[in-house]
């Protein structure tokens, strides 16, 4: 799996997981490079009348701003700026603790941040530096072993599988822990969740061994629809809960930490000391607020029709004549998912930006990875602007995709 260059996956959401594309040199006279991959994968996301999703962090930089015209509508704009967190910060922290059903929140500038503070937090109080989590969650892949290299936590993998771990692989682990870390959903799986009464199970049996629960979730606004339970409920569940702002929500950025109130105060300190304590924030703030007025209660008829385009592309890739491919999960849990094919990244990136240039119609707007020889996959997001296209819309464009494919 390729990291971003700054070895996180904080810009991986939709476009940079190939940041390390070559660019062309051009010649000794200064001849034009010819655009990269990626660029023209961008390029023509941002020009196609019709794509899945519209991700605003792509956008121009106008684009950006002109999103915070609408922040009269969820805050007083009168009201002097934040200052270290007060303001507009406060008024945000508030509304998730409310969301979350919890005592307190922090905000936070990144959820690595975030979620060290959080573990190293309960370290101290639990007396044990390991926390146990999946290998493919974000600390192991994605944060350049921030835990022990910063933190002092010492990270335990549960399991290897392509899942959360069940309540039988937490209970039987042959190691001590003081926390267990669920993401939720387990993105590099394929975004995917457990079912309401193996969460439970989880939690349950990370309790009969004393030990906390934290939720690494990034995504949790996207999983209502699968879990058929409120927020509330499902953050409930845990000691702690990490949220990101932009992940789900297209803010600019940021996260909060919420859970008990003495656990949020002492996150306040470590987080002034990690250097979080930022002195204005409110651009970012009054995102998130937009993002939690316009975007959250949206969400749910996101993953709904994520399930139309995940049957549809399934029908259309299998019309088109593919020998073998797999969109996983099949039912997609959350609004974003996976399709693999047996082709090299290489050659299905190239087709899915040659079909997108040529049609206007964009499937497939992210990076392909490989995952062996004659192997890759990509992830499909599914926002605002796929409830445009209806189920043969989508049949149809996977259809030429297909067999332009099988021509490569």
């Amino acid at each position: 799996m390729t990291e971003t260059t700054d070895g996180t996956d904080e810009a991986r959401t939709g476009d940079e997981r190939g940041q390390g594309d070559e660019r062309g040199q051009g010649d000794a006279a200064g001849t034009a490079a010819a655009p990269t991959s990626r660029e023209r994968r961008i390029a023509a996301w941002r020009s196609a009348p019709r794509v899945l999703a519209r991700l605003g962090f792509l956008a121009p930089l106008g684009e950006r701003l002109a999103l915070l015209a609408a922040a009269g509508d969820v805050y007083d704009l009168d009201e002097t700026s934040d200052i270290y967190g007060n303001g507009v910060v406060e008024a945000l922290e508030k509304r998730v603790a409310e969301l979350l059903g919890t005592e307190a929140a922090a905000f936070f500038p990144t959820g690595t941040m975030a979620q060290q503070v959080a573990l190293r937090c309960w370290a101290g109080r639990t007396g044990d530096p390991a926390v146990a989590l999946h290998p493919l969650s974000h600390p192991e892949v994605y944060e350049r072993n921030a835990f022990s290299q910063v933190s002092g936590l010492r990270p335990v993998r549960i399991t290897n599988e392509p899942r959360l771990p069940t309540a039988a692989e937490v209970r039987d682990f042959e190691e001590p822990f003081g926390a267990l870390m669920l993401e939720l959903p387990l993105r590099d799986a394929g975004f995917v969740l457990p079912t309401w009464e193996e969460l439970t199970g989880v939690v349950d049996a990370a309790r009969e061994r004393e030990a906390v629960v934290h939720f690494d979730g990034a995504r949790l606004w996207e999983c209502t629809e699968h879990f058929g339970r409120p927020l509330e409920e499902i953050a409930g569940l845990a000691d702690s809960v990490y949220v990101s702002f932009y992940k789900s929500l297209d803010a600019f950025g940021g996260a909060a930490l919420a859970g008990p109130a003495t656990l949020v105060d002492e996150a306040r300190a470590w987080r002034h000391r990690y250097g979080g304590n930022v002195f204005q924030q409110f651009p970012t703030a009054l995102s998130a607020l937009i993002g939690l007025e316009r975007e959250l209660p949206r969400l749910p008829e996101y993953v709904r029709h994520a399930r139309v385009v995940a049957g549809a592309l399934r029908e259309g890739l299998e019309a088109g004549g593919l020998p073998w491919f797999r969109v996983h999960p099949e039912v997609p849990h959350t609004y974003d998912f996976q399709v693999w094919l047996p082709y090299e990244a290489e050659v299905a990136a190239e087709v899915a930006i040659t079909v997108a240039e040529e049609t206007g119609a964009v499937l497939f707007a992210n990076h392909w990875d490989a995952k062996g020889p004659g192997l890759s996959f990509t992830e499909v997001y599914v926002r605002a602007a796929a409830l445009e296209w209806t189920a043969d819309d989508v049949r149809t464009a996977a259809v030429h995709f297909a067999r332009r494919l099988v021509q490569a």
